[in-house]
């Protein structure tokens, strides 16, 4: 039977596929669990789950540790941002800076930024701290030379025209780099924060009071099962959002790249 032109607007309108594919995951585990296939100490029901993240709500837990997971991540991932914008930028315009720095960055990006954890304790103990430089090691390089790549991509023609209109130094790059590149530097942040969220979640379980990783790591050692799908889904959840969020405002401030 062949499909309403309507249904068909609806079915292929990117939202609504999205939601189907979560529901249709949902609706698989609601099945293995309700079948009783899997004991629910491996793989707990939806039920369980709702119900375990509600009591932790309700307690004050689960927000507690939230704050303090989007706390962590904020200020290392700005620091990380803030610093890589000017310096990646420089690399990509400036062939001195670019063959003095590109090196030493290529190396320290393919050191795995959780092996820096134990210095990090040794270096600024148990506090807030080495969360926060975890995350700057572990997504400053890749932001770094990825903005980097985006500058050097900048076609010569408009660099060209510019210099013909009369433009020069910062103009140029204010009114023609900066332009082209808006777009490159957002996603390169939306991708790497990512790595962002994964490495505060390393961070917590190793050393940390409160945190969504900290949580699931106290839920792993009493066998909680149902608190740590309490914890990977929150963490989702927040992920999905900034996502959104990154993507929402590439739409609003990059509108001539959509």
């Amino acid at each position: 039977m062949a499909r309403s032109p309507a249904l068909r607007r609806l079915l292929s309108h990117p939202w609504v596929l999205g939601v189907l594919g979560i529901l249709t995951v949902f609706l698989m585990w609601w099945l293995v669990t309700a079948s009783g296939m899997v004991d629910k100490l491996f793989l707990p029901s939806p039920g369980a789950v709702w119900l375990a993240g509600s009591d932790q709500f309700q307690r004050g837990i689960l927000v507690a540790d939230a704050v303090a997971s989007i706390q962590r991540v904020f200020i290392g991932f700005a620091i990380s941002a803030g610093l890589a914008l000017p310096i990646g930028i420089a690399m990509g315009t400036n062939r001195t800076i670019c063959h003095f720095l590109e090196p030493l960055m290529a190396l320290i990006r393919y050191m795995p930024a959780p092996a820096f954890i134990p210095l990090l304790i040794i270096y600024f103990g148990l506090e807030e701290l080495p969360k926060v430089m975890l995350i700057f090691i572990g997504t400053f390089f890749f932001n770094t030379l990825m903005i980097m790549d985006a500058v050097k991509f900048v076609p010569s023609e408009l660099v060209e025209t510019a210099l013909t209109l009369g433009g020069r130094g910062l103009p140029i790059l204010t009114r023609v780099v900066a332009p082209y590149i808006a777009p490159q530097v957002l996603d390169t942040y939306r991708i790497n924060m990512a790595s962002a969220w994964n490495l505060v979640i390393v961070a917590e379980l190793v050393a940390a009071n409160e945190g969504l990783g900290k949580r699931i790591s106290l839920a792993q050692r009493f066998l909680r099962t149902d608190e740590i799908f309490v914890g990977l889904i929150v963490i989702g959840l927040i992920g999905l959002m900034i996502d959104l969020g990154f993507r929402f405002l590439m739409r609003r401030s990059c509108s001539w790249a959509n």
